[in-house]
């Protein structure tokens, strides 16, 4: 079989949707909730690091606690979604309509991995 072209792509996420990515047996990020217009996957590891570490596993609504998972997607489905800057910093984020976001978990080529792991000082642990 001819291996497809991948791009690695990053994501902050929380318990929650930590729980949901699991259950789908690590193959697809769950459904956007509503008002959330985009799924927003990141360039660099370093970005993601950032965001679990210091924003979701200091916040109750993340569980405090921030994971950073990796995965690989279809490079030439990736050329579809625009590349924006990340807030006001210099990190790069891809947009996915959230309407789109089935198509795309149908291009993950692989699992989804956790590469790293954060608690807040108010995690249950």
């Amino acid at each position: 079989m001819a291996s497809k072209s991948t791009v690695v792509l990053y994501r902050p996420v929380g318990k929650s949707e930590l729980d949901a990515i699991r259950a789908t047996d690590w193959k697809a990020f769950p459904p956007r909730e509503s008002g959330q217009q985009m799924f927003c996957p990141l360039l660099a590891e370093k970005d993601a690091v950032r965001i679990a570490r210091d924003w979701n596993a200091n916040d109750a609504r993340y569980g405090y606690a921030g994971y950073v998972v990796k995965f690989r997607v279809s490079s030439v489905h990736l050329k579809r979604f625009e590349v924006n800057a990340l807030g006001r910093k210099d990190g790069r984020e891809h947009w996915i309509p959230s309407k789109d976001l089935g198509d795309f978990n149908s291009h993950i080529v692989g699992r989804i991995e956790v590469i790293h792991e954060f608690r807040g000082k108010k995690s249950a642990r």
